[in-house]
């Protein structure tokens, strides 16, 4: 096996998942304010510090999503990729630059950050990272996404995931079609399919060694103003297909984001979809609200109250790695 190969599994193995917290300084004080704490490096570094330092790093973590601020950071003289690493949970960069607009198109968003990423993948190796995080983001709607955005960011993420692996590292792929609309489910899976069959594509051109890669893609879900609801199994089902016929095997895993679903929305799809599962994917999480959300909550309160923060997180993360393996109840969110 190769070295990629190994680190991939280790982040997505033995029903372990990824903690999305590379929310840029921008989404993570527009998430402080929601909740009336102040946005500052300090405050930033506190909560992200009370989840690195928690129990279920152990045991339901593989792999942490840092921003660039964080992984530079350091807690009682403790640099913060060293202290996810002795947790046996392996630090990774968000390293795109964010989605701007796609030329010739008002609505369409391409993601960019190619500039200088050789570099920057060097820098951020000697800090410690071992895994890479680039998002596609995609619209849908009667005319989206269109064949130029799919194309655009299917090439970007490929490029993207050449230089991360040249620097020795496990890229992330997360091409993510937004649940924003009213379209139904099997109008996401033709268009997520879609997507998808593009970014293999591309990775294949750019001599991508799709062992060493984690796909992170959105699930098959009906729009969030969809009046057609359906039920778990149905997303897992539909879910399931959009992978199975789009996603080359050699690929060691797939780590879903929670993509505005609640928590327990997250964990309870994740968990149907690997009842379901008779593929070869490792099928795990990469989610950040539905694993930080309620702890977020509750330290808001008091700062200061680092144990009971962390027992929310513990909960949650647990419950996450439960469906991970299926092995999830709606009993167990009691407890």
């Amino acid at each position: 096996m190769s070295e990629l190969n190994n680190i991939a599994l280790k982040i997505i193995g033995n029903g372990k998942g990824i903690l999305a917290a590379d929310e840029s300084n921008g989404t993570m004080t527009k998430r402080l304010q929601d909740v009336n704490v102040e946005s500052n490096s300090e405050n930033r570094l506190k909560f992200r510090h009370t989840l690195f330092s928690s129990k279920s790093m152990k045991t339901c973590i593989g792999g942490v999503i840092l921003y660039d601020e964080t992984i530079k950071q350091e807690f009682s003289s403790k640099k913060i990729p060293e202290l996810i690493s002795d947790t046996g949970a392996v630090p990774g960069i968000k390293v795109d630059t964010g989605a701007k607009t796609l030329a010739n198109s008002s609505e369409e968003k391409i993601t960019e950050g190619l500039d200088g990423l050789r570099d920057r993948l060097k820098d951020y190796y000697k800090l410690g990272a071992r895994f890479a995080k680039w998002r596609g983001v995609y619209i849908i709607s009667n005319s989206y996404p269109s064949k130029i955005a799919i194309s655009a960011n299917a090439h970007a993420l490929a490029r993207y995931s050449a230089l991360v692996q040249e620097a020795g590292m496990v890229p992330i792929v997360e091409p993510e079609v937004l649940m924003d609309g009213n379209h139904s489910a099997e109008i996401c899976l033709t268009k997520t399919s879609e997507v998808i069959k593009k970014c293999f594509e591309e990775l294949i051109l750019q001599k991508v060694d799709l062992k060493g890669v984690i796909l992170k893609p959105n699930m098959i879900l009906p729009g969030s103003k969809s009046e057609k609801k359906i039920s778990s199994d149905e997303i897992a089902e539909l879910t399931l297909k959009c992978l199975i016929e789009n996603v080359p095997s050699e690929v060691p895993g797939i780590a879903f984001l929670s993509g505005g679903q609640t928590e327990i929305e997250a964990t309870k799809n994740l968990n149907a979809i690997n009842k379901q599962n008779k593929s070869s994917f490792i099928i795990t999480y990469s989610y950040g609200r539905a694993l930080q959300q309620s702890a977020l909550k509750h330290w808001s309160n008091n700062t200061s109250d680092i144990n009971g923060t962390q027992r929310i997180f513990d909960h949650r993360a647990n419950m996450c790695s439960l469906a991970a393996r299926g092995k999830w109840t709606e009993q167990l969110e009691q407890i």
